[in-house]
Order: C-alpha cells, then structure tokens, then sequence
C-alpha cells in the first residue's frame, strides 16, 4: 500500500518554475505507475502526467507538454514534476496518486479513474 505525501507547492510568477515532489512511505512504491492530476477552481480533476513503474514510458497532457516533466527515483520511493513556463490557467491543487491496482505495467494511467490512492495535494498559485 503506498502512502503519498506532496511537497514543493507555492505561489510563483507567470513563466517561473516550481518542482512538486512526492514521497512514498509503503515501501511498495517501484511497482506501481504514478501520476501528478490537478483540480483547477471550480474544475474536474484531471491528469496532467503519468509514468510507468520503471520510468520507461511517460504521458502529458496537451496543455503541459513541453513544459511539465515527471520523473521518479524509485531508490527513493519519490516522484518529481518539474513544471517550467507556468501560466495562471495552471493554478490548481496538485495530487500525486499511484495505480495500485496494477503490478509493473506498460503504461500509466491517462485517466483520473486509473489512480486509486491519492497524497493529500499541495497548492499551486501561479500569479499574471
């Protein structure tokens, strides 16, 4: 069972960067894919990027290909999203989640439904 605790969160300027991490307490952390999903204000959740258990293969959203970048240390049981060029539309809660239904699989989840346990979400401001 994984155990998920973001970091990293803030208020920044349109165009600056911010590195959202997430730590996994479980132990069980390698074999799972992992996602970053986000709740813009008054918003669906959606997915915003998605890695496999080994990094092998990565999923973005339209709106941040280009500038988000998801990367896991499976050492230390932590997912990264290192989000560069950020406008006001990408102010949300960010939530850091595991598809802990599925075993070393090929592909992560593109869909919110996918991911069965969430951290707690840490808040993203980005000011124009």
């Amino acid at each position: 069972q994984v155990q998920l605790v973001e970091s990293g969160g803030g208020l920044v300027q349109a165009g600056g960067s911010l590195r959202l991490s997430c730590a996994d307490s479980g132990g069980t952390f390698s074999n799972f894919a992992m996602g970053w999903l986000r709740q813009p204000p008054g918003k669906e959740f959606e997915v915003v990027a998605g890695i496999t258990w080994n990094g092998g293969n990565t999923y973005y959203a339209d709106s941040v290909k280009g500038r988000f970048t998801i990367s896991r240390d499976n050492v230390k049981n932590t997912v990264y999203l290192q989000m560069n060029s950020l406008q006001p539309e990408d102010t949300a809660v960010y939530y850091c989640a595991a598809d802990g239904r599925t075993m070393f699989p090929g592909w992560a989840p593109t869909r919110v439904d996918g991911y069965n346990n969430w951290g707690q979400g840490t808040q993203v401001t980005v000011s124009s």
